[in-house]
């Protein structure tokens, strides 16, 4: 992946994702041809090949692998009867296993999200019913980017709007409102009634406001960072946004902080990680350990076109640039979740719960244990050598992946411990005594008796999942 990024540096600014393609037209080279390298792709790649029988290795005689530019008359009716590569790509998908694997008109557009670069205004927000309506709409900051618009507005986690250029958000609204370049978000007040209850909770708006524009903005997914002392107890706190190989110099820094101040306990907080690099996952698991150098951190196992390419992971004591990784060595560490947790975060707690402790706490987690590829239009589909007549890539599921026991993530995803859902009037300052989800982790920490499996109850309210409002690669994790 490093070599395709190098190769295209030259040929885009960033976020002027079409420079050097704006002058090229699909609809000038044959369908067939991008629908060929769909199809050999997929046929190729696709983890669930064998249960999609136009992708079987002698539906057509073809092989993506063994016969990369053959094709036979019946091959060559088939890939024609389909208008798009879209159209072609939809029905490939086992959708009853997959509702992860994505074709991508530009591949530019993917490799800035790799870096963490994207056009964003700072906020990522959760959206939900109003109680007692099944069509009004509200929404809650659930996180401020550092250094972003919404956080030079003075924005806040936690603050609830109702409305966008003064109309009220609806189901059928809120993705032409919330996706425009630029809008004025109008906040609002949220009163529980002094109930756990939701159905009594009322929202209204209030005069408050502010103006959001998209810009191009670089995360740093090491979002925030604490060393609390409770009862005489040194507590390390993380939240990590995303496994970016591109930022594993500031996590390192974050634990030479942890190491410095002498931390006992570590809170990671993943609630708003949607996965990633395999092999960050692997560096984060090493931070927190140190004591398992080389033994197996995960395994991958592809479909059977590429069982030579089964792998193992294990722990390391190094980065790629062989820096020296900054180890905890502990022996247990709790995990912050939500249902927007998944792959390389899921893949961190399955794996590591074979050889220390893990305590979960927050919501079941997404359920994707699969890993993912970016795959191109070239002789390997690789980087190296891709065709430069258009920019259409695939991002399948290539594998599964396991601990060292070879137990996937459910796809119902991982039960928590102790279970904590956040709720709009209860969000909390993140790294804060006083925030829930880490007030639990720090009431076991200091708990003499600690129970298990513990259930907090609290009411939902029913959310409304809008993955096309994300600019993030959520529920993605990279094979490099």
């Amino acid at each position: 992946m490093k070599k395709i990024k190098v190769l295209l540096m030259t040929c885009f600014a960033l976020l002027t994702i079409t420079s050097c393609f704006e002058d090229l037209d699909d609809n000038l080279i044959a369908s067939a041809d991008i629908n060929d390298f769909v199809w050999k792709a997929m046929n190729a790649y696709y983890l669930y090949n064998d249960n999609v029988p136009d992708l079987f290795n002698d539906r057509f005689g073809i092989n993506g692998i063994d016969n990369r530019y053959d094709k036979t008359e019946e091959y060559s009716d088939y890939l024609m009867s389909f208008s798009s590569p879209a159209e072609l790509f939809a029905p490939l998908v086992f959708e009853s296993l997959d509702p992860f694997s994505v074709i991508v008109p530009n591949y530019l557009d993917i490799l800035n999200l790799q870096q963490g670069v994207s056009l964003s205004n700072g906020i990522e927000f959760k959206l939900f019913l109003i109680p007692g309506s099944q069509t009004e709409v509200f929404g809650a900051i659930s996180l401020v980017l550092n250094n972003s618009v919404a956080d030079n507005l003075g924005l806040q986690r936690g603050q609830i709007f109702r409305a966008v250029n003064g109309t009220n958000l609806t189901a059928t609204n809120i993705n032409s409102l919330l996706n425009q370049s630029s809008y004025t978000l109008n906040f609002a007040d949220y009163d529980n009634n002094g109930t756990p209850e939701t159905a009594d909770d009322i929202i209204t708006l209030n005069s408050l406001s502010a103006d959001l524009s998209r810009v191009a903005y670089t995360e740093n997914p090491v979002h925030r960072t604490e060393v609390l002392n409770v009862n005489g107890i040194s507590i390390g706190y993380l939240m990590y946004n995303g496994f970016n190989n591109n930022f594993e110099t500031s996590l390192n820094n974050a634990f030479a902080q942890f190491q410095s101040s002498g931390v006992q306990e570590l809170v990671i907080d993943l609630r708003y990680n949607g996965g990633g690099v395999i092999q960050t996952a692997v560096h984060l698991g090493s931070m927190i350990t140190g004591q398992f150098n080389g033994q197996i951190f995960s395994k991958l196992f592809y479909n059977d076109n590429q069982i030579n390419q089964n792998r193992n992971y294990n722990f390391v004591n190094s980065l790629e640039d062989n820096t020296t990784i900054n180890s905890l060595n502990l022996s247990k560490v709790y995990v912050l979740t939500s249902s927007s947790s998944a792959s390389a975060s899921e893949l961190l707690i399955n794996s590591l719960r074979s050889y220390i402790e893990v305590i979960h706490i927050g919501d079941n987690t997404a359920g994707k244990t699969q890993a993912n590829k970016l795959v191109f239009d070239s002789p390997e589909f690789g980087g190296n050598g891709v065709n430069p007549n258009h920019t259409y890539a695939l991002i399948p599921l290539i594998a599964n992946s396991t601990n060292v026991n070879d137990e996937l993530v459910p796809a119902t995803g991982l039960v928590p411990n102790i279970e904590l859902i956040e709720t709009p009037s209860t969000f909390g300052t993140l790294g804060t005594l006083t925030e829930p989800l880490l007030a639990a982790a720090i009431a076991d920490i200091i708990s003499v008796d600690r129970p298990s499996n513990t259930n907090i109850e609290i009411q939902r309210l029913l959310e409304i999942k809008t993955p096309k409002l994300n600019s993030k690669l959520e529920g993605l994790m990279f094979v490099e």
